[in-house]
């Protein structure tokens, strides 16, 4: 394939193939749809490394038991920095709001 790729993982349970390494992800799906499989990117990642899994979005009844789908974060990250509206409009800050 390329000399990027580490390692490739066939998992048949899963119809899934596995590539791990520095390699152009469309170089790979067009080399596997060139055998003549269907072929399509993996919608689906492990459940612990999204923010809120358990939002609507994320959850799919076909994915795999442990993946949710990969989805843009609709709320903010649990570890984001937060401004509070309180702060926004505080008198000790009187640059913080200059349009009211």
């Amino acid at each position: 394939m390329n000399s990027g790729v580490k390692t490739v993982e066939v998992s048949r349970k899963q119809s899934r193939v596995t590539v791990t390494g520095f390699v152009d992800p469309n170089k790979v799906l067009k080399r596997v749809k060139g055998t003549g499989k269907r072929a399509e990117f993996w919608p689906y990642i492990p459940y612990n490394l999204v923010y809120y899994p358990y939002a609507s979005q994320a959850y799919d009844k076909k994915a795999p038991t442990g993946f949710v789908r990969d989805v843009v974060q609709a709320v903010p990250a649990p570890n984001a920095p937060e401004e509070r509206i309180t702060s926004l409009f505080s008198d000790d800050n009187p640059n913080a709001c200059s349009i009211m």
